[in-house]
This record gives structure tokens, C-alpha cells and sequence, in this order.
């Protein structure tokens, strides 16, 4: 591979994912609205830019942002510069509608743009363990597969428009309901006398656990919630995927319970802590006290 790639956004999942790439032996050019976020890359061997339009001379540039507006606001930069990216692959969790218009944009300027959300926190990134579901016109997923492919597991193609949006939303939609159902579910079993660490271990070894469930066993057990994925992270995409529901006409009642215990867990101060401190909310509703 000799492509010139970019990287816009290097908090904890761009760094991750543009740290594989750089391993990798590629030749990564990185920018950063923080720009001492990309220092750890430059160290790696990647090259620093000041502005986002001198990202402009990349084949592909990988986008990673938090919010809709966010990718609208960069793929203006990226694309209102003299010199344009061949193509865009972005890497964040936004609404469907908004992944459209960027779509259109792009296309209008020339630039193919890939809708490529990852499934995978940090940790599992730099494992390389993550999945990405991606759709847009098939030529441009083969061009961006490459690299796609050495970031992660699986690199699965969901269809030629927005398709990825919706699957991406549904995982994070899923990963919700199940924490919150692990959570109710040891809170009960801690209630009535049992160890909350012998319970997880018992759980982890039956066939209803995952990978994920023992990965994060420690940490719940511990109440450690060093953010992996925060719980306004999780609102904005319960926010998103629900909307989505709505347009479609699927009920998902369980989702909206989820939601508002979400929004409750926020309003109790959990906002910038790890998902998996929705145990906290639901330790207290059932009346277990906190360890000193």
C-alpha cells in the first residue's frame, strides 16, 4: 500500500484507529481541533497538519467526530479547500440524514465518501478486534478496504447509501439494552446475598454471556467507570436510533425505557462516566450502598 491517507479526529477512537494504520507502515497525515491530541500520533510517525483544508492533498482521509454536526462541519473544510481528497470515509456514529448531505456534497466536489462506523471501544481498537459495517458506492468500499481491513477484524459492506447508519445505531441500541439488563440482573442477585463478583463469574461461564460481558467483568465489579464509551456518548445515539424508529414506523419499547434511564442516570451525574455506570443508578433504586 503507498496511499497518502488522513486522519481528522484523534481523540480515543481516532488516535486508536489511526495508530493501526501508522503500525501498519502507513504514511498517515493527522489534524486534530485540540492539535496537542496528535502529538502521541507524531511520535508514532505521522505528520501534523494546522488546518483541515491542508488534508486536502490525502487520497483518503478517515474522519472520526462525535456529533452530526461535527462531520458537517469538517467535510466543509475538507471540501471547500483548493485541493480535495479522492475520497472520505467517515468513521463516526451520526444520523443518517446528516451522512446523506455529506454524501451529496461530496459528490458534487468530486470526492467519493464512504460511511464506515465502528463497532469497538479504544481498547478493542488497538487489539484489533473492532468492526466496521460500511456503505456507499461499491467501488469506493474496495478502494478504502485496505485499510479498512488492517484497522480491524471485519470490514462488512451493508449496501450503496446509508445502510451503515442504521446498523451502527442498532449495535449501540442493543449494547444499551444489554448493559441494562446486566446490571438489573446482578443488582438482584447482590440483594439477595450473592457476592456481585461470583454472580459475573457464574454468568460468564454460561451460554448467555459474551465476549464483551467477561471483558468488562472487572470493571464492573470494581465500579471502575474510566470512560470507554460515555453515557452522553450513549444518549446522543439512543437519541438518534430512536428517531429512526420513529421514521420507520418500529416500535421499541424497550429501547425507550433504556433511554430515559439514561437520561436519568445523567441527570444523577453520571454524564461523562463509562455506560456501564448505568450499575450505579441501579444499585441505588434497589437499595444496595456503595462500598468505602
Amino acid at each position: 500500500m503507498s496511499t497518502n491517507l488522513g486522519w481528522l479526529g484523534t481523540g480515543r477512537m481516532g488516535a486508536a484507529m489511526a495508530g493501526r494504520l501508522i503500525d501498519a507502515g502507513e504514511r498517515v497525515t493527522v489534524w486534530n481541533r485540540t492539535a496537542s491530541k496528535t502529538g502521541p500520533l507524531v511520535a508514532r510517525g505521522a505528520r501534523a497538519v494546522d488546518r483541515i483544508a491542508d488534508l486536502g492533498d490525502c487520497d483518503i482521509v478517515f474522519v472520526t467526530v462525535s456529533a452530526s454536526r461535527d462531520l458537517e462541519e469538517v467535510a466543509g473544510g475538507l471540501l471547500g479547500g483548493e485541493a480535495r481528497p479522492g475520497v472520505i470515509v467517515d468513521c463516526s456514529t451520526v444520523s443518517a440524514a446528516t451522512s446523506a448531505r455529506v454524501r451529496e456534497a461530496a459528490n458534487a466536489a468530486g470526492v467519493g465518501f464512504l460511511a464506515a462506523p465502528v463497532s469497538g471501544n479504544p481498547h478493542v481498537v488497538a487489539e484489533g478486534q473492532a468492526c466496521i459495517v460500511a456503505s456507499g458506492p461499491a467501488e469506493v468500499f474496495q478502494r478504502a478496504r485496505p485499510y479498512l481491513d488492517a484497522m480491524t477484524r471485519v470490514a462488512v459492506y451493508a449496501g450503496e447509501a446509508e445502510q451503515s447508519r442504521l446498523v451502527k445505531l442498532c449495535h449501540n441500541l442493543y449494547l444499551g439494552m444489554m448493559v441494562q439488563a446486566l446490571v438489573e440482573v446482578t443488582s438482584l442477585a447482590e440483594k439477595g446475598g450473592t457476592d456481585r463478583a461470583a454472580f459475573l463469574e457464574f454468568l460468564g461461564g454460561t451460554v448467555v454471556a459474551s465476549d464483551w460481558v467477561r471483558k468488562r467483568t472487572g470493571d464492573l465489579v470494581e465500579r471502575d467507570w474510566t470512560p470507554t464509551f460515555t453515557m452522553e456518548l450513549l444518549r446522543k445515539d439512543f437519541d438518534l436510533g430512536l428517531e429512526a424508529a420513529r421514521s420507520l414506523e418500529v416500535p421499541m419499547p424497550v429501547a425507550a425505557s433504556v433511554h430515559q434511564l439514561i437520561q436519568s442516570a445523567i441527570g444523577i451525574g453520571l454524564r461523562d462516566e463509562d455506560f456501564l455506570s448505568l450499575y450505579d443508578q441501579q444499585a441505588r433504586g434497589a437499595g444496595l450502598t456503595r462500598e468505602e
